[in-house]
């Protein structure tokens, strides 16, 4: 068994307690909040002296016996299921495919992890014959699953915009061959967007991200043409008639802040204010030495970021509902089950990366990096022993996780921030891992107060 343990916070006017392995959520009075950080080692009539100055006794014990309670409940200092060892995913089944239909880009990003999209390679683009490989392979690994997960990705998949078209039409055929729903993702920086790709992508992707980076100077600042302009005043117009068109599909904005913007609650608000309503702002991440990266010195004052933008959402929240801050989504009721939510995105297993050559990748933040390439969609994977190392990356074997209290909401953290941080999957990127737990507080005290 996992030893008991709760976390405790106060933010945004409420006192909250989770209760780590069971995963409630309690929010609590001042006393209930001050006895916690002795109820397991302390006497009734200990933690009445240590608070006699602080509370009345006959509140004291009142919220004693309302903890306690709560304990013979199963919701408050519970031990977790011992589930060390567990074998995820032992039939090796494929659910998620990020199909490189271009290694090629019309925009030159300076924070771009792909090298403006050729991931250190060369720039080409997938052949309709790879493209229908690829979603064989998919429906072929795919086991029982029914709905399976396809992302247009790049580069720039709109410079190979009538291969995305045919894929879609196969897909459909392959639905029916074998009894599959396969959803169709494609991610865009919007250059290229006109009224024709509108309508295909509006009628026939699932979901819909949209790269942009938050105001005009931000934005223009690391998001630049070929011709080193900014890239915002041609591609918002663009965002905007594709948002109106898509009625109430799903879509997101998708912005990057950086050690230039560490106010990206500003850029969140420029995306409300210009329609956008489904947005979401992730941290760089990249190597220290670059000028724009997100060091330690940064840390609090990100931190302190998500706090302000909480208290901001938490009143838009109350007049517009539809205004949805991807990091603040957060689900206490119905959330996956325990062994999802140890081993989080699947990279390596459950979900891979296809290059325009056909080669086999974990996910698409390791294209490009020829040690981690596991196979092609000729062979299959080959290399079984880097699947089985990717399987193994979940919270039970990742040392620093194991009695982390945000583990079952992060899942271990992303595979790739590991392994370009410390060259380890094991060992979790720490900035990373203090943006995601404030994340977290701000997302329940959310709740708390909606």
């Amino acid at each position: 068994m996992i030893k008991a343990q709760i976390h405790k916070f106060y933010l945004n006017d409420r006192y909250i307690v989770l209760d780590v392995n069971s995963g409630a959520v309690h929010v609590v009075d001042e006393v209930v909040y001050d006895i916690l950080d002795y109820y397991e080692d302390h006497s009734k009539e200990e933690i009445l002296n240590i608070l006699k100055d602080k509370h009345e006794a006959r509140v004291i014990e009142e919220a004693y016996e309302e903890i306690a309670y709560l304990v013979d409940e199963g919701l408050l200092f519970t031990e977790g299921a011992g589930l060390e060892g567990f074998e995820y995913n032992k039939d090796n089944i494929v659910k998620a495919l990020c199909l490189h239909v271009a290694h090629d880009c019309n925009l030159k990003c300076n924070y771009c992890f792909a090298s403006q999209g050729n991931f250190k390679g060369e720039r080409m683009k997938m052949s309709l014959e790879t493209g229908k490989k690829a979603l064989e392979f998919l429906a072929k690994n795919s086991g029982n699953r029914k709905n399976l997960e396809v992302d247009f990705f790049g580069g720039e998949p709109l410079m190979n915009f009538e291969l995305v078209k045919e894929l879609v039409k196969y897909g459909r055929e392959l639905d029916k061959k074998y009894n599959k729903n396969f959803r169709f993702t494609i991610t865009t920086n919007g250059v290229l967007l006109d009224d024709d790709k509108i309508e295909f992508i509006n009628e026939h992707m699932d979901n819909v991200v949209l790269s942009l980076d938050g105001r005009k100077e931000v934005n223009d600042r690391m998001r630049k043409t070929i011709n080193d302009n900014g890239s915002y005043d041609i591609i918002v117009p663009k965002f905007k008639e594709l948002v109106e068109k898509r009625g109430d599909k799903d879509y997101y904005i998708r912005g990057t802040f950086t050690n230039h913007n560490l106010d990206f609650s500003n850029d969140i608000m420029d995306f409300y204010k210009q329609g956008f309503k489904k947005v979401s702002v992730e941290p760089v991440v990249t190597s220290e030495e670059m000028e724009y990266a997100l060091r330690r010195e940064h840390l609090e004052d990100v931190l302190r970021e998500y706090e302000k933008f909480s208290k901001e959402y938490i009143e838009i929240k109350k007049k517009d509902e539809d205004f949805l801050f991807f990091h603040f989504m957060i689900d206490l009721d119905q959330g996956p089950c325990i062994v999802k939510r140890s081993v989080g995105c699947g990279a390596g297993s459950e979900y891979l990366a296809v290059t325009p050559e056909g080669d086999l990748y974990p996910c698409h933040q390791f294209v490009g990096e020829e040690e981690f390439k596991l196979g092609t969609l000729d062979s299959g994977i080959v290399k079984k022993d880097l699947r089985e190392v990717f399987k193994k990356a979940n919270i039970y074997n990742k040392e620093e996780c194991k009695t982390c209290w945000a583990r079952y909401y992060c899942s271990g953290g992303c595979h790739a921030n590991a392994y370009y941080a410390h060259k380890d999957l094991m060992k979790p990127y720490e900035l990373g891992c203090e943006m995601e737990k404030k994340r977290i507080e701000c997302s329940i005290s959310i709740l708390a107060n909606l």
